[in-house]
């Protein structure tokens, strides 16, 4: 029996073939009760649309990309765990076990993001990890079935971009616009942390606060230690005189930096400030096994504003940034440019909120 095609659906629910194409690509854009019907029609007729008839009519793939590198290190793989032939294995999970298996979660928001968005506008996520592989040769085979990319700032060279970018358009993910003429959607990470440490210091007389970075090569850590020094030098302090400590990004790496002040002897820092959560959940979780109150004896504070900051004892002060719009503003962009590719360049800011907690403010 012949498959239904778009004409069968289209005869089918009594509509032209460019409103069964909107309904299926762009169901937004079509008014509720016509895309029940169109969908209706598709369901009674078991019709599937052919990605590959789209994309020759359209001279598009109907895909957008997404590189971001590996943050997290790379797991190995126990193929004898894999292949284990009992059905349930009873593992006791005790609290204080020390291991963490920290998801990225900036990543899985962003990431989030942009599923939402391309998929409301009628396209699929084609989405590359570089874990340890080549970024130049993931990022060149991403880019070969993709209509526009995505790509988290100075994770790849920009030589590599740049004859990308001649072919689909590009966006960068974070960090500041650097002399390029790339799309670049950002958040504000300069003002955010600039108003949480002038925070610190204004309302908790915070001099002297000790400052844990993520990795050198972050633009968002980078942004996020300028709005630090900002702050300090407006208050006639030198950020320059005061401990630099250097994570990357992850909570297991961080309870290492704090276990490493605790255990220092000299008189704890007033203040942590963490470039991120992970890292300022994992000074948590050394202050708290140690006894050290937060925020009596510590204050500590992070930057993004996830969930688990939310939720942990005490809950972090943080720099809430939206890194779901974040994802969905790279895919605006790549579609903007694709309609327009004389356009100049985008370069959007999202604001972030800073969100004042039991971790600097202690309980009420």
């Amino acid at each position: 029996m012949k498959p239904p095609t778009v004409y069968d659906v289209a005869a089918h629910a009594g509509v032209s073939i460019a409103t069964v194409s909107r309904v299926l690509r762009r169901p937004d854009d079509v008014r509720a009760s016509t895309r029940a019907h169109v969908l209706a029609a598709v369901r009674e007729l078991g019709y599937v649309p052919s990605a590959s008839a789209r994309s020759l009519a359209a001279r598009r793939t109907g895909v957008l990309g997404l590189y971001f590198p590996g943050f997290d290190a790379m797991e190995e793989l126990d193929d004898a765990e894999f292949n284990q032939s009992e059905p349930v294995n009873v593992i006791v999970d005790m609290p204080d076990s020390g291991e963490v298996r920290p998801p990225n979660l900036y990543f899985d928001e962003v990431l989030r993001g942009s599923e939402l968005e391309a998929w409301r506008r009628g396209f699929a996520l084609l989405v590359g990890v570089g874990r340890g592989s080549n970024p130049e040769e993931m990022v060149s085979d991403i880019a070969g079935r993709v209509d526009g990319m995505a790509v988290l700032a100075r994770s790849v060279p920009d030589e590599l971009l740049v004859h990308i970018s001649r072919r689909i358009p590009v966006v960068l993910v974070a960090g500041p616009r650097r002399g390029d003429n790339f799309d670049h959607v950002s958040v504000s990470n300069v003002e955010g942390m600039r108003a949480l440490t002038e925070h610190l210091v204004d309302r908790h007389g915070v001099r002297a606060p000790v400052f844990i970075a993520g990795p050198a090569d972050s633009p968002d850590d980078a942004e996020r230690y300028e709005g630090f020094v900002q702050a300090l030098a407006s208050r006639d302090i030198d950020a320059a005189a005061l401990p630099l400590l250097r994570g990357d990004f992850s909570r297991l790496q961080a309870r290492s930096i704090a276990e490493d002040l605790v255990a220092g002897g000299g008189a704890l820092p007033r203040a942590v400030v963490c470039s991120n959560d992970q890292m300022a959940l994992g000074v948590l979780d050394v202050l708290r096994r140690r006894g050290i109150r937060v925020p009596e004896d510590v204050i500590v504070t992070g930057f993004d504003g996830i969930e688990a900051g939310r939720q942990s004892t005490p809950r972090l002060t943080t720099v809430h940034q939206p890194m779901v719009d974040l994802g969905r503003a790279a895919v605006r962009a790549m579609l903007s440019r694709l309609d327009n590719r004389e356009q100049p360049p985008i370069s959007l800011r999202l604001p972030v909120q800073v969100l004042l907690r039991e971790s600097s403010e202690g309980s009420a």
